[in-house]
Order: C-alpha cells, then sequence, then structure tokens
C-alpha cells in the first residue's frame, strides 16, 4: 500500500512539472517544434513572454512565462529562433515584468501546448 501511495505521488508530481512552459533553444530549424520571430513591438506580437529565472516560477498552462533549460529533454517545447517574422508560427515579445506575459493572439496558443 505504501509502495502504491509512493508511485501515485510520483506520478502526479511528475505531471505537475511537465505543465511547465520550459523551452530549449535548438541551432537547426529542423529539430524545432515551433519556429520563433521576437518582435521589438508589443503591439506585433502573438505571445508576450517573461524569462524565468527559476523553472519553479514557470509553472503553469501556457501563459507566456518560459524558463530556458540548459539540456533538450528537460524541455516540454522546442523552438528555433528566426530571423524572418515570415517564417515564425509565433511571434514574441519579451517583457520584463512577469503580470505583462500572456498571449495577444490566441488562435495561435495551440502550438505551445
Amino acid at each position: 500500500m505504501k509502495y502504491l501511495l509512493f508511485v501515485l505521488i510520483a506520478v502526479l508530481a511528475s505531471a505537475a512539472a511537465a505543465s511547465a512552459q520550459t523551452v530549449y533553444s535548438v541551432s537547426h530549424k529542423s529539430d524545432a517544434d515551433v519556429k520563433v520571430f521576437v518582435t521589438t513591438h508589443k503591439s506585433d506580437a502573438d505571445l508576450v513572454v517573461y524569462k524565468c529565472k527559476y523553472k519553479s516560477d514557470a509553472q503553469g498552462t501556457n501563459k507566456g512565462l518560459w524558463f530556458f533549460t540548459d539540456y533538450k529533454s528537460d524541455a516540454k517545447k522546442k523552438i528555433y529562433f528566426v530571423d524572418y517574422k515570415s517564417d515564425a508560427d509565433i511571434v514574441v515579445y519579451f517583457c520584463d515584468y512577469k503580470s505583462d506575459a500572456g498571449w495577444r493572439n490566441r488562435s495561435k496558443m495551440h502550438k505551445m501546448q
């Protein structure tokens, strides 16, 4: 019974960790799940992103709080930064405050889930 309880807790903890918006920046476009263009204007963005210092700060469901991992295997999404907006799946703007993060174009939200 204790073993079953331990396994259940481990599974729930894993599921909670998997919901974090952890991303890894790949160096080849073909390795990416999502191609991202960074804009200098918030009004042009599909998603306003806040870069979290800690993985625990990025917990939640697809709200623009990103934690960049050091290893590809730790990331929920692999992203590639493109040079042209027309090559991108989503356009992001990096903000300075956590409260500013969020989707501006919800029709592209599925790309980061």
